[in-house]
C-alpha cells in the first residue's frame, strides 16, 4: 500500500520535532554536565586569564555536587593550583574564577605577600604577579581590603573547602576577604581560551574590599549588533594568538 502525500508530511514532521528534541536534549546535557564557555570579566586572574578571554570549562571534572549527576563521568579531586570556576559563596547566584591554593586540613599563612602551606613556601613565580610594592601590615587601623591583603591567617582550610586566591594577587577579591569556597559550589576547571577579546570599556569595580565582577556564561551576556565599521573595530580587538590557549 501507497502512503498518502498527508501521511509522508505528517511523518517528515515528527521525525523533524524528533530531531530537534533530542538535539535540545544533548545540548542541556553538555551544557549541564559537560561543558560551557564563560567569560572573564576582571584582570583578577592576569596574566592567566585576560578580561575578555572566552573559556571553556570542563563541567564535571571535579564532580557537581548533584545527588543525580552520571557516575560514568571522569571525575577528580580539586589538587592545590587548579584554576576553579565556582558560585560565589556570600551570592552563589554569581561564578567567580580562582586559583585553589589550599585544600580542607591545609595550614594557610601569607607573610609579606609570600604564601605559605603546611609551612612551605609555595613557589608562584610562574603565575602570580604583585603590581603594588607596598607591604601592609597587620593593622587594626587598615580596612580588611589592605589589612588582609599582604598579611594573613594563619587559617586552617575546613575539610570540604578549598581557599582561593587570585594570580593579580594585589587586585584580587577572593578568599582572604570573604572565607573559603564549599565543594559543593564548585562549578568546574577552564580548560582552554576558545577566543579573547581586548575589552572595549572598563571593567567593573575589582579588588581587595571592592566587590569583582562575576565570571560570565556566554550566551547571557551583552551581544552587541555592529555595522561594518562596528564589525571591523570587533576584529581588530580579538587577541588572535590566544586562541586555542591551554589554561593552567
Amino acid at each position: 500500500m501507497e502512503s498518502s502525500p498527508t501521511g509522508a508530511a505528517r511523518s517528515w514532521w515528527a521525525d523533524l520535532i524528533a530531531a530537534i528534541l533530542v538535539g535540545v536534549i544533548v545540548a542541556l546535557f553538555v551544557r549541564t554536565w559537560v561543558v560551557q564557555v564563560f567569560e572573564i570579566p576582571t584582570e583578577s586572574m592576569e596574566p592567566t586569564l585576560l578580561r575578555g578571554d572566552h573559556v571553556l570549562v570542563n563541567r564535571f571534572v571535579f564532580g557537581t555536587g548533584a545527588a543525580d549527576a552520571p557516575s560514568w563521568l571522569p571525575m577528580r579531586a580539586v589538587r592545590r593550583g587548579d584554576i576553579v570556576v565556582f558560585r560565589f559563596p556570600p551570592d552563589p547566584t554569581r561564578n567567580y574564577v580562582k586559583r585553589a591554593v589550599a585544600l580542607g586540613g591545609d595550614v594557610l599563612e601569607i607573610t609579606d605577600k609570600e604564601l605559605r602551606v603546611n609551612q612551605e613556601p609555595m613557589d608562584e613565580s610562574a603565575y602570580v604577579v604583585h603590581d603594588d610594592p607596598r607591604i601592609y601590615p597587620r593593622s587594626l587601623f587598615l580596612h580588611d581590603g589592605y589589612r588582609k591583603r599582604d598579611n594573613f591567617g594563619p587559617v586552617v582550610v575546613p575539610q570540604g573547602y578549598l581557599f582561593m586566591l587570585g594570580d593579580n594577587r594585589d587586585d584580587s577579591y577572593d578568599s582572604r576577604f570573604w572565607g573559603q569556597v564549599p565543594r559543593r559550589l564548585l562549578k568546574g576547571r577552564p580548560l582552554v581560551v576558545l577566543w579573547s577579546m581586548t575589552p572595549g570599556s572598563p571593567p567593573g569595580a575589582a579588588g581587595a574590599g571592592k566587590g569583582e565582577a562575576p565570571v560570565v556564561p556566554t550566551g547571557v551576556d551583552r551581544a552587541p549588533s555592529a555595522g561594518s565599521g562596528e564589525a571591523a573595530s570587533v576584529l581588530d580587538r580579538i587577541r588572535w594568538r590566544r586562541t586555542l590557549r591551554p589554561v593552567r
